[in-house]
């Protein structure tokens, strides 16, 4: 009894504790949904909690008109930089896990320290090196930046994926005579799906995300959404609490659709190289 007693005080515990982040997480969500329905009498930080008197989508309909074409500019830059930064990464990731050559951990650090390296540091020198180079601002430019910034952390997850790919498989490709090219693109990037769904959500999440470097390398006429959301959000004398909160909403939910139905096979993908076998 005394044993039961303690398992239920503690799953108890538990979904406490799981209730509670759950509330903690929700209610911000709440006051968005909320207050993007709401009148701007009511877009009020004194009525947060209050439901809208009367439902409107007045507010829904201007963050869309300001936000329709940067939606359009942002899949224009997350797809193909998500693309390209995912094969390099995979390219890179093999390379580095099962063709050995002078160096070659010495080269995978300097690439990690990519990771490292915060946006803020890189600033100044990016833009030194955009401005020599001539490079347009627009999202052709801030692709190049989130393919380059990417490639440390998708050839990390490429390569710890790989490691865990059988050795015997190699060499069977080898024993048939494939070379590195034909042995990656004929036997290791078919069975590199898992890797590449956690990749591909990681890097579409970054550059759909991203405001830095989005703000030094394009600007509201030629960036992405969350340029113009910051816009939207504080572009006139008293602030469009409704739009703005739409606005998020409208921004932010092709990230949540991605988590949504493929949150599972990121997981998965995550754990598919932490057992080497």
């Amino acid at each position: 009894m005394d044993r039961s007693g303690t398992k239920g005080t503690a799953t108890a515990i538990r979904y406490a504790l799981l209730i509670f982040s759950l509330a903690v997480v929700l209610i911000p969500v709440y006051v968005l949904i909320i207050t993007s329905f709401k009148g701007s009498a009511e877009a009020d930080p004194s009525r947060t909690w209050f439901l809208p008197e009367v439902w409107q989508t007045a507010n829904w309909q201007r963050a869309w008109d300001a936000l329709a074409a940067p939606i359009g500019r942002t899949f224009m830059l997350v797809i193909p930089s998500s693309i390209i930064s995912a094969m390099l990464g995979s390219m890179n990731g093999f390379v580095l896990s099962r063709w050995r050559f002078p160096g070659a951990n010495i080269i995978f650090t300097l690439i990690l320290f990519g990771m490292f390296i915060p946006y803020q540091a890189v600033m100044i020198p990016l833009m030194k090196m955009v401005l020599t180079m001539g490079l347009p601002n627009g999202i052709p430019t801030l692709i190049l930046a989130h393919v380059v910034y990417g490639i440390p952390i998708t050839t990390l997850i490429f390569r710890n994926y790989y490691e865990s790919v059988p050795q015997e498989l190699i060499e069977a490709s080898r024993v048939d005579g494939a070379g590195m090219l034909r042995t990656y693109f004929s036997v290791v990037l078919p069975i590199s799906i898992p890797s590449f769904v956690v990749v591909l959500i990681w890097q579409f999440t970054s550059a759909w995300n991203d405001f830095l470097f989005a703000l030094f390398l394009t600007n509201t006429e030629t960036g992405p959404v969350t340029l113009s959301l910051n816009n939207l959000a504080h572009g006139s004398i008293m602030a469009d609490y409704g739009a703005s909160m739409a606005g998020a909403l409208l921004a932010s939910a092709p990230t949540l659709i991605v988590y949504i139905l493929l949150g599972k096979y990121f997981v998965g993908g995550l754990m598919s190289g932490s057992v080497k076998g």
